[in-house]
């Protein structure tokens, strides 16, 4: 029988020491406990780290974009050394897998990338993937690397997605960690704290917009801390950091890439009427949006935002944004059918 799909990532700060370091200690546990998993699924690791890996090799480093370049050029080999060290006792082989935004736009590089980690997967190998920092420009840039992983999550219909992060899961306001969360919403969403590590870019804001993502796509997700003992074989349970539920939804393959594969070209503000209509299958009318945020053209994918800016769909346009911002009689003019529209 064919193995379900997991896709495990590991933020910056989730595999490095305080001063930077990559911690060989955790890399030693990752290892551990996925040959462990291998046996039952078929991996994907989605490691950041690199920039941290290199920056040490560039003098008076002070972050900018280019000086991130060359630290990600020089930490890339160094971090899947230092992993392929790990590995070694356990018999697996590793490969590296650099990866643009527009690999996932690209409907054919995508199945090229699946049939390549499928190989793979075949010959016990796991991949390990990363964004191509040295060439992926700042128009095309995956937000972090929790986006990535959710790509990759959803394009191969994972059964989970484990986000590892600094922090042991979700707090509440008493700083004590949420087991469970059923339903990812603005109150949800409200518990992140918005600060980030300091050698990472995302955050736990970004960790619960893509695990509501992967939640709406059927894919369940949790958010946990390598600094547990068997923390990953626990976090595959359920049994530590915050679970988060997925939804009993049944979504096409076109949707799935409408909501995760597809580049987003803007935003429309909806107004609560026609968000609720939205949720009745009813298609998107210009009357309906009250602001535009954002260009985009016919046949370009936007999101549609409530006041808040939290996302509730993604939309396939059937006319250009410019005709919504310069009509006065918008009652009967349609944004996005009903079957172009995917429900988040």
């Amino acid at each position: 029988m064919k193995k379900p799909v997991i896709v495990i990532k590991f933020g910056s700060a989730a595999i490095t020491t305080a001063d930077g370091l990559v911690d060989e200690q955790i890399i030693t546990e990752i290892a551990r406990q996925t040959a462990k998993l291998q046996e039952h699924y078929n991996v994907v690791l989605v490691s950041s780290g690199a920039v941290a890996a290199g920056k040490a090799y560039i003098p008076r480093y002070k972050g900018t974009l280019p000086e991130r370049k060359a630290a990600a050029a020089i930490g890339n080999p160094l971090l899947i050394g230092i992993y392929a060290t790990h590995f070694r006792p356990y018999k697996i082989a590793l490969a590296q897998s650099l990866c643009e935004r527009q690999h996932f736009a690209n409907r054919d590089q995508f199945l090229q990338l699946k049939n390549t980690y499928e190989t793979l997967w075949r010959n016990h190998i796991v991949p390990i993937a990363n964004e191509n920092d040295v060439v992926s420009n700042k128009e095309l840039k995956f937000s972090d690397n929790d986006e990535l992983a959710t790509l990759i999550a959803v394009g191969f219909g994972a059964e989970k997605i484990l986000f590892s992060t600094s922090v042991p899961g979700v707090l509440d306001a008493a700083g004590q960690v949420i087991s469970e969360i059923p339903v990812i919403d603005k109150q949800a969403l409200s518990l992140a704290r918005k600060e980030k590590s300091a050698v990472g870019l995302g955050g736990m804001t970004s960790k619960l917009n893509f695990a509501r993502l992967a939640n709406q796509l059927g894919i369940e997700a949790v958010i946990f801390s390598m600094r547990t003992e068997d923390a990953i074989l626990k976090a595959v349970t359920g049994t530590t950091g915050t679970r988060c539920l997925a939804q009993p939804k049944k979504v096409s393959s076109r949707h799935k890439w409408m909501a995760t594969g597809s580049l987003i070209s803007g935003k429309v503000m909806a107004d609560k009427g026609a968000l609720e209509a939205l949720k009745k299958r009813r298609s998107l009318l210009a009357v309906g949006v009250t602001e535009v945020i954002g260009g985009f053209t016919t046949g370009e994918v936007f999101q549609i935002v409530d006041e808040q800016g939290l996302v509730h769909a993604v939309a396939k346009s059937k006319i250009e944004s410019a005709v919504i911002e310069n009509t006065t009689d918008k009652k009967n003019i349609e944004i996005a059918h009903a079957d172009d529209i995917v429900l988040l």
